[in-house]
């Protein structure tokens, strides 16, 4: 049984996403992806970044089995190891002392938006003890611009969240970027995106 998931905002962002990461991912070492979903992301960049192990995760065993079946069918069971079963908030994260230390960065592509905000402060929290100066953190997604939607679609999705679960929803900017300052982190750059998404890219201190 073919137990891959296709995500249709994957095929509409990889191209942007990947052309950012391209100026980060000139080299070797390792990637940690947080909140992984289908697996979709993972094998595309790890198909355009060969000198970079990237490594997946996800909490949800669905998703889990989603990215193995990706990275069967792409054909990099050699090249990718299997995603790990990470959640965020339960510290510390399941990584080797090799794999930290081979560490560049980690992504989180649409995820502190669609999980309660004590995520993206688990997010935060490990990734600045767990990045040497300089390594990246980046994340991609809708974001507020001091606490206003900067379009209509964004802020119906916000609302779409909110139903589904109080505790999910848009951030906004601002806070993130508090957050991400007492958590040792600089923001570098924050990159406008198709689609009314950024993407964020904070430097350890």
């Amino acid at each position: 049984m073919d137990e891959r998931l296709f995500f249709p905002a994957v095929q509409r962002n990889k191209q942007y996403i990947g052309d950012v990461l391209d100026r980060f991912l000139n080299r070797g070492g390792s990637v940690l992806e947080i909140g992984s979903g289908s697996g979709e992301h993972g094998v595309i960049f790890q198909k355009r970044f060969n000198k970079i192990f990237w490594q997946t995760s996800d909490p949800n065993i669905s998703y889990r089995k989603s990215i193995s079946a990706w990275i069967s069918y792409s054909n990099l069971t050699t090249k990718m190891g299997q995603p790990l079963d990470l959640d965020v908030v339960k510290r510390p994260w399941p990584l080797t002392s090799k794999f930290i230390a081979s560490l560049q960065g980690i992504i989180s592509i649409n995820m502190i938006h669609i999980a309660p905000w004590s995520c993206a402060l688990a997010l935060f929290e490990e990734a600045g003890q767990l990045l040497n100066k300089n390594k990246f953190l980046i994340l991609y997604g809708p974001f507020m611009n001091r606490g206003v939607h900067i379009s209509e679609s964004n802020s119906l999705f916000d609302q779409s969240l909110r139903l589904q679960n109080q505790s999910w929803g848009v951030r906004d900017l601002e806070e993130v970027r508090q957050l991400a300052f007492e958590s040792g982190f600089k923001d570098d750059e924050v990159i406008p995106m198709p689609a009314n998404n950024f993407m964020i890219i904070f430097r350890t201190l």
